[in-house]
Formats: C-alpha cells, sequence, structure tokens
C-alpha cells in the first residue's frame, strides 16, 4: 500500500471530509431518550456500503446495532467496534448550538469542530470511513474488515452483549479497533490498553410502612414529626463513603487486585512524563482529593481504584421558586467503575447488604446496566501496530495500563478471544460536557494515522 499516495490524497480532499463528518454528527443520536437513533444507525449502514462493503441494521431490544462487512480475502481481519450514540445536552451552556457543528477558533487548539459526540465518538467513526474510502480510491485496502457499531454505549451497551455472544462467528476477527482521537491536549499520543467496568444504579427511597408521605409530597412544616425520604436518601448515599471519600461498602474491596508485575513497569515509566497540572486543567478542578500523592502513586489510584459516584439526585421541589415540601420519593443515579477483578454481581450484592446493614433496607437499589472490566497485553501485535504507527508520524505514545472511564471491550476479551486497542492521532475534548470538540487538523492528522495503522497492522 502506498502510504504517501493516500496521505495525499486525504490531504487533498479533506475540506470534503470535513463536511462530510459536519452533516454527520448533525444528526442527534441520543440513547437516554432515542432522539434521531433510527435515523442515525441508517447512516452508519450507508456508511459501510458506500466504502463497498455490506451493511445491516439490526433490531434489538433497545436501539440497533449496526454490523456489516467488507471481505476482500486479505489474511487479516479487523472488528472494527465503534458507537453512534451520544449523551443528552439538556441544562449545558454551549458557545454554539450544540447539534450545529460549528468551526470555532478556540484559545490553544485553532480551528476547532464543536459538537455533541465529535470527539466522543461520532467524529473518528465517520473520519475512519473516510480513510477507507480514500485508500480504496487510490490503492487496495491491505485488511479485511467487520464491523459492529453499537446505539447504547451510553446506556451500559444493555443488549451488545447478547448480540456478541449468538453473532460469534460472524464477528470473528484478528483484532479488534476502536477508532478515537487519542491525543492529549497537549498533543502526547496515549494508548490505554484497558477500561475499567461498570455498573449504572438507581437507589430510591419513597415513603411507606418504615413512615414519610407515601403517595404525595406535604407541607415541610410536617418534618417536626413525618420523616422524609429524601432526608433518608440523604443519609443511605452518606454511608456510602467515609469523609475521605474512600468506599465504605463492607468487603468492596476484597476482589480488587494489585496491579502486575507489566502494569507496574509502566506505571514507573508514565510517572516520569505525568503532568499532574494538565489533569487539574481538563478536570476543571484546584486540586486532587488525596494529599500528599503524586506521581506514581496517584497514577496508581486513578487506574486502580474502583470509584462510587453520584451522577445525579432527583427529589422534591427542584423548579424555579420557593415550594416548602416534603417530598415522597427521592432517587439518586449513580456509577460505579470496576477493577480487576471485581464483578458487577458481588459488588451490587454488597452495596444491597451494606445499605440493609446500616438501617437502609427501604432503600430500592436497581441496575440499569453494567459490565466488567477488560486489559489488553502491550506486546498484541495491534497494540505494537498502533505504537509503530505513531511513531512513524512522529510521536512515541504515553502507554496507560487502564483508562479511567469504561467501555464493553471485555466482550472481545471473553466472548469472542480478541484483544482490542482504542487509537488514532488528532486531540478532542470536554467529552459528556459543554463545547465538545476536536480540532480540525487533527481529524486530518487522524485519518493519515489510520491508513498508517492498517497498513502496519497488515505487515505485523
Amino acid at each position: 500500500m502506498s502510504l504517501e499516495k493516500i496521505h495525499q490524497a486525504i490531504g487533498a480532499d479533506f475540506e470534503a471530509h470535513l463536511e462530510v463528518i459536519r452533516q454527520f454528527i448533525r444528526t442527534p443520536s441520543i440513547s437516554a431518550d432515542g432522539t434521531g437513533i433510527a435515523e442515525t444507525a441508517e447512516k452508519v449502514r450507508g456508511f459501510i456500503e458506500e466504502v463497498g462493503g455490506k451493511g445491516e441494521v439490526v433490531p434489538t431490544e433497545g436501539h440497533p446495532i449496526v454490523c456489516g462487512e467488507l471481505m476482500l480475502g486479505k489474511p487479516k481481519t479487523l472488528l472494527i467496534y465503534g458507537m453512534y450514540d451520544v449523551m443528552p445536552v439538556e441544562g449545558e451552556e454551549w458557545m454554539v448550538p450544540p447539534f450545529d457543528a460549528e468551526i470555532v477558533d478556540l484559545p490553544q487548539f485553532g480551528r476547532c469542530l464543536v459538537n455533541r459526540g465529535v470527539h466522543n465518538t461520532k467524529g473518528p467513526l465517520r473520519a475512519f470511513f473516510n480513510t477507507v474510502a480514500a485508500i480504496r480510491q487510490v490503492d487496495e485496502l491491505p485488511v479485511n474488515l467487520k464491523f459492529l457499531i453499537e446505539g447504547e454505549e451510553e446506556q451500559s451497551s444493555r443488549n451488545l452483549p447478547a448480540f456478541v455472544r449468538s453473532n460469534k462467528e460472524r464477528l470473528q476477527g484478528d483484532a479488534v479497533f476502536f477508532p478515537f482521537f487519542a491525543m492529549d491536549n497537549r498533543g502526547q499520543p496515549v494508548v490505554h490498553l484497558g477500561a475499567k467496568g461498570m455498573i449504572h444504579l438507581e437507589l430510591e427511597c419513597q415513603g411507606g410502612e418504615w413512615g414519610g408521605p407515601r403517595t404525595r409530597g406535604i407541607h415541610s412544616s410536617h418534618g417536626a414529626w413525618i420523616a422524609s425520604p429524601p432526608w433518608k436518601l440523604v443519609h443511605a448515599l452518606a454511608s456510602l463513603e467515609d469523609e475521605d471519600e474512600a468506599i465504605a461498602v463492607e468487603g468492596f474491596y476484597d476482589e480488587v487486585n494489585e496491579p502486575t508485575t507489566e502494569d507496574e513497569e509502566l506505571l514507573a515509566k508514565l510517572a516520569t512524563v505525568f503532568d499532574e497540572t494538565k489533569i487539574l486543567e481538563e478536570s476543571d478542578a484546584a486540586r486532587f482529593k488525596f494529599e500528599g500523592l503524586h506521581g506514581e502513586e496517584l497514577l496508581k489510584k486513578y487506574m486502580f481504584s474502583p470509584v462510587i459516584n453520584i451522577d445525579g439526585l432527583v427529589a422534591g421541589h427542584i423548579g424555579e421558586g420557593v415550594k416548602t415540601v416534603i417530598g415522597h420519593e427521592a432517587t439518586a443515579k449513580m456509577d460505579i467503575r470496576l477493577v480487576p477483578k471485581m464483578t458487577v454481581e458481588d459488588t451490587v450484592r454488597r452495596v444491597q447488604d451494606h445499605l440493609a446493614r446500616h438501617g437502609f433496607e427501604d432503600v430500592q437499589v436497581r441496575v440499569r446496566g453494567g459490565y466488567r472490566w477488560a486489559r489488553t497485553s502491550v506486546h498484541e501485535p495491534v497494540v505494537q501496530a498502533l505504537l509503530e504507527t505513531y511513531h512513524q508520524h512522529g510521536y512515541e505514545a504515553e502507554i496507560w495500563p487502564y483508562i479511567g472511564g469504561s467501555a464493553p471491550f471485555y466482550l472481545f476479551h471473553d466472548e469472542l478471544g480478541m484483544p482490542i486497542i482504542p487509537g488514532g492521532l488528532g486531540h478532542g475534548g470536554n467529552p459528556h460536557s459543554p463545547n465538545e470538540y476536536a480540532v480540525v487538523d487533527g481529524i486530518e492528522l487522524f485519518e493519515k494515522s489510520v491508513a498508517t495503522f492498517l497498513d502496519k497492522y497488515a505487515s505485523l
């Protein structure tokens, strides 16, 4: 494959490529309420067919999965995993409308495309197809491709496990690639070998036999003699962590493994270039919550510690103005991040047992989705191909054993027996936040790096 010719073609056609990306991300595809999901799934199926493959939109009990293949008789086959769904934008303040795909000059980065999903991850998904199209216009694709693009990643990939388990032969390949803008805000490429697991929970407290109003809110003056479901939920939540935000659930750390020898080696090397200031800037935070921890120990906390997080609280009157009321119900939306060797089932059971043990048996725990952690070895050919790709483009990657976030990578390891790696040059930011962006020049660099990666992987 002539990389020089392909890179030139991508550069020559990039403005057209950028416009195609803008058109795609303008279509909302919000998995929380289904907005634009069906239309976007059809668009993704069309992308597969545009590059010469066969695409299919497969219904599930939730949002459809788009799958397909482009089989060219090559020795190696990559399964391309991706997501076409995005997070909601309600309650956020954006510098431009969140689905107008405007190009804005941002300090430090210059021209940036601002839109929900441009970074996480509809932007790199469409850019990947741009690269495949460019390769096929001027040369020959060096690998076979299969596609698995879901519409529920932001909802814990609820229907993906059943689909994967019933389509193992159809999805089989040599490795899995997740197109992603992998450069941080310094322009440094980062390779994440693994992902934490995830549990989505709802904790709800309603008035009942234990006390509290049962079917409606009542005047707050009754707080002198009627219990409050919102207060009971707040106390239940407070019992899950101590004042230092260490998890107080009994037995919660029993299945937490220490880093392996390979992990320790990666942490030690990473600590030599770790920039704490950059992380605080990206997190819009003044300080870390751990006094006195720096470098390797701080990185170890981030990658190898489980987390219990409160995503949101709803109770009583939350509208404008004053309404003095004891709400009859209160709900907390939560997520738990799992590390090796934690399991979804044991973790949920420990939370339930803890609440009952501390007098909160009336707080209901509902599991809205979850999956386990996953890890790919740095020695896998698909990882080595990505590292060589970055090197050829003039960069040496930072290698992180885990990302702090979660993705259903375990399915590819456990069900299909395939390594998975996310990657690609280019920078984006503010996922799940207002003013999500991707650097325009970085998108072009991403497309060129994907071409290089496909060539490198085919040759290993």
